[in-house]
């Protein structure tokens, strides 16, 4: 794109820039209209699981409900309680929905379609979707009333519980790989299953390590069953309980891109990201792009976080904690071992090298 902009004439400088913006639009636009679309979607499939109709009044088939909602919150009063701190209060939701707009950045969707194809965008992922408690607490602790600020502490605890047993999956996924470059993670799974399936959880060693991944993408985004910052019978609504207007629309859209995050990262991780499921010519002379695979194995993802929402109870807080530090973090690290010690024993390393 940048030599786009400088074939009509711009300096390197100034058609870098336009073309940095530019991929900024073309990655931000389109996912918050994902993200208003996916509640659409959310609402739909919970709808089907409990046998209801779900948005079916507001455009075509109830699409446009999302928008009207949208719409609603955005002409409502902004309303700051007087005993808040009001600059952290209003700072909260503009972090979250920041920090999760940034993580996007080194997201692939292609082999070329990528803002920042950097080394360690797996290191920048995990930085980044770390940060992202730091909005739900400076809400909680600046609403100045009790049960946000328990959710805030329930939140940042959430997050360190699964933020460990994450990063030692990671470790497991980059062992494979050689390498932090999602792109190059995506190109290492090239006929990993069988020789024919462009995935790594076809791997027996790596599979567990997805099903861990994907029960702690529920925790990091604070989705059921693990939605114990949001738990309306203990704590009204958590951390939003004082918010309203646009600053409370921030957290959803914050929460709902980085359900998309999470989604996505399970393809790039464990299923081949863009690449076809097969890594065979199904259709000779006919490929698709590897931009629609990627879309695809996202939306069944969140397809399977609307799933688990619509049919798994909500865990105890005491059980929650016991999943992530007893159960998560041991078997992890036990997984570190078998997998560094069966790519050493089989040289691995040596023919990666």
């Amino acid at each position: 794109m940048t030599e786009f902009f400088q074939s009509l004439g711009l300096s390197f400088e100034a058609a870098w820039g336009l073309a940095t913006i530019a991929g900024i639009l073309l990655i931000a636009l389109p996912l918050m209209l994902a993200v208003a679309m996916i509640i659409y979607v959310d609402r739909k499939v919970w709808a089907a699981i409990n046998l209801r109709r779900g948005p079916n009044v507001v455009g075509p088939f109830g699409l446009l409900q999302s928008f009207a909602d949208g719409l609603k919150v955005f002409l409502q009063e902004t309303i700051v309680p007087s005993a808040a701190n009001k600059g952290i209060f209003l700072l909260g939701p503009i972090v979250t929905f920041t920090v999760a707009l940034a993580a996007w950045a080194v997201i692939p969707f292609s082999a070329t379609a990528v803002l920042a194809d950097i080394n360690v965008g797996l290191l920048y992922i995990l930085a980044i979707s770390s940060l992202s408690v730091y909005g739900i607490v400076m809400a909680g602790w600046a609403s100045n009333s009790k049960y946000p600020f328990f959710s805030a502490m329930r939140a940042a605890a959430q997050m360190i519980s699964y933020e460990v047993a994450i990063g030692f999956i990671l470790v497991c996924v980059v062992l494979y790989a050689g390498s932090f470059n999602l792109n190059e993670i995506v190109m290492s799974q090239v006929g990993h299953g069988f020789g024919i399936v462009n995935a790594y959880a076809f791997n027996l060693l790596l599979f567990p390590m997805w099903v861990m991944f994907f029960i702690s993408s529920l925790a990091e985004t604070q989705r059921v069953p693990f939605d114990l910052t949001e738990a309306e019978s203990e704590l009204v609504a958590g951390y939003q309980t004082e918010y309203s207007s646009m600053s409370f629309a921030l957290f959803w859209l914050g929460e709902y891109a980085n359900i998309l995050l999470m989604c996505s990262l399970n393809t790039l991780l464990f299923f081949g990201g863009w690449l076809p499921p097969l890594n065979i010519d199904l259709i000779p002379g006919f490929d698709i792009p590897g931009i629609v695979w990627f879309l695809l194995k996202t939306f069944f993802f969140f397809f399977m976080f609307s799933w688990v929402m619509a049919t798994v109870p909500r865990y105890r807080y005491d059980q929650l904690m016991r999943l992530g530090w007893k159960v998560f973090l041991p078997i992890s690290l036990l997984f570190v071992v078998l997998i560094s010690g069966w790519l050493m024993a089989t040289g691995h390393f040596g023919a990666a090298t």
